[in-house]
């Protein structure tokens, strides 16, 4: 989680920027990762156009397994934080 917790603070600036729609390819990747029903194989092959490393991949397994071990009430929190994060004093001008 600590991993989790880490990308959401680095990528925050890019979420500001890209709004809730204004990025859709963020979007999906966001919504790809919360969403369980998605494979981390799937997952992967989503994302396989941004990975270069085999660090990359691994990074990129362990964050979908952080959130396929959420339950449904935590999954459903953290989109509510991404809403609260999009709509924020800090992000509404961009």
């Amino acid at each position: 989680m600590k991993l989790v917790t880490v990308l959401m603070l680095v990528a925050l600036p890019l979420y500001c920027y890209a709004g809730s729609s204004g990025c859709s390819l963020l979007d999906n990747v966001v919504d790809k990762a919360a969403d369980p029903t998605v494979s981390k194989d799937e997952y992967r092959a989503y994302v396989k156009d941004f990975l270069q490393t085999q660090n990359e991949e691994n990074a990129v397994d362990e964050l979908k397994q952080c959130f396929l071990q959420q339950s449904n009430e935590t999954l459903a929190n953290f989109k509510q934080m991404l809403e609260a994060i999009y709509n924020s004093i800090y992000c509404k001008p961009f």
